[in-house]
């Protein structure tokens, strides 16, 4: 395994307190389609996933406090503000925030996201379109990219197709890489990541990233040796300020994700900034974490 240390920007909570409060949003089909161990299905505890984030050399994990559909919607869901909060105030060097963005409710969510900043020390944003049914160019969004570029955090969101989550409620497929084409020209101090490889339109988030200087790719939530040669090629050549790593665990396994980008045999320069130098100036980590 590289010896350079990573930052995983796209990390679940998946403990029992969300497995009992149905905060997960997923039934087994999606997790027998992802290959998620039986035994770990009622949650794994926070030491768990630090044990697996430093056999993995992962240093810090940034965690989502999801917001993932209207409330009061079948099977949506939300992990609380509060809980990210307290599990990055218990592990300050281990974990960092991201606020989960609802545009069923602009003002109290716009809100939301300037307290978890503000306040609770947040890092960035997140953003699910498909659980809102709303392409990310959507107007409804716009409000909270002004509120982001204001806070000066970068937001992420799934962009390209999604799963089907649970059996009973099959969302569409919104987020086409090229719908954040448009959110870039209206907000170029906006810093935009697509996370999930726009798969399968990887190519064109390549080329909505190559286009605009404020749009870059996190390439979680597949596995490595699954990933386009397009992909890989530009992370490593063109594109290697653009790209991050992630895993979206519990989705691909930390030590699994880095066993096999191993077999790429980067650039150490390209690994450098992929593993960890791109996110810490994205998201103003410590200074301290370069490499």
């Amino acid at each position: 395994m590289s010896e350079i240390r990573a930052i995983d920007i796209t990390v679940n909570l998946m403990g029992p307190e969300e497995i009992a409060g149905k905060h997960t949003g997923v039934d087994d089909v999606f997790l027998d389609k992802i290959g998620f161990p039986k035994e770990l299905r009622k949650g794994v505890s926070t030491q768990w996933m630090l044990d697996k984030m430093d056999a993995a050399r992962i240093d810090r994990s940034l965690i989502m406090a999801t917001r993932a559909g209207a409330e009061g919607l079948p099977y949506s869901f939300a992990i609380p503000y509060d809980r990210v909060a307290k599990l990055c105030e218990e592990h300050p060097d281990r974990f960092s925030g991201l606020a989960g963005i609802d545009p069923s409710r602009i003002a109290k969510g716009v809100k939301l996201l300037e307290h978890g900043v503000n306040d609770l020390g947040f890092v960035g944003a997140h953003l699910y379109p498909h659980w809102f049914e709303l392409p990310p160019d959507h107007a409804k969004f716009y409000p909270f990219y002004y509120k982001c570029c204001e806070l000066d955090v970068p937001i992420m969101m799934q962009i390209g197709h999604c799963l089907d989550y649970n059996r009973d409620r099959v969302l569409p497929s919104v987020g086409r890489p090229i719908t954040l084409d448009r959110v870039a020209i209206d907000f170029p101090e906006l810093k935009l990541i697509g996370i999930h490889l726009g798969w399968p339109w990887t190519d064109e988030m390549i080329a909505v990233a190559y286009k605009h200087a404020n749009v870059f790719m996190c390439a979680d939530a597949y596995g490595p040796k699954h990933w386009p040669k397009e992909y890989i090629h530009f992370l490593n050549t063109f594109g290697q300020d653009k790209c991050m790593f992630g895993t979206d665990f519990p989705v691909i396994d930390f030590e699994r994700a880095r066993d096999e980008i191993d077999e790429f045999g980067l650039r150490e320069e390209s690994a450098k900034k992929f593993f960890r130098n791109n996110a810490i100036k994205l998201f103003k980590l410590p200074d301290a974490l370069a490499v």
